[in-house]
């Protein structure tokens, strides 16, 4: 399920829906990023993406216990940076009833520190 739901916000992300990614998201979502962090409206996100341009290549998936979920990944912006190497954070929480992504952390330092955030290890590593 969690994995499930990553996916599909990932994908929503890569295909620039907005709409989709937001439906994806608890109202309030936490945004950890290069320029900050905090609590913010899921719409915020819809916004991020018509800004940013981000897609990305998943490469590796971790998957823990307590809703948490990091993915590796090749990243690439609007702006022209590409092949970059990173990795995503997330928590999927139930949300009315439904699974949603509650929190998003974005490690430029790449996979090492996301695992270590996330508390997993290369053990947790799943298969898709």
């Amino acid at each position: 399920m969690k994995l499930g739901v990553v996916r599909d916000w990932l994908e929503a992300v890569n295909d620039g829906d907005a709409a989709r990614l937001v439906a994806l998201t608890t109202d309030r979502v936490e945004i950890v990023g290069p320029r900050g962090a905090g609590p913010a409206d899921r719409e915020v996100l819809a916004d991020w993406l018509t800004r940013s341009g981000f897609s990305a290549r998943s490469l590796r998936w971790f998957c823990g216990t307590d809703g948490s979920v990091v993915v590796e990944q090749v990243a690439a912006w609007r702006d022209g940076a590409e092949g970059v190497r990173l990795a995503s954070q997330f928590l999927v929480d139930a949300h009315r009833g439904a699974h949603r992504v509650a929190r998003y952390v974005r490690h430029d330092g790449g996979l090492e520190p996301a695992l270590a955030a996330a508390g997993l290890t290369v053990a947790d590593e799943v298969f898709g």
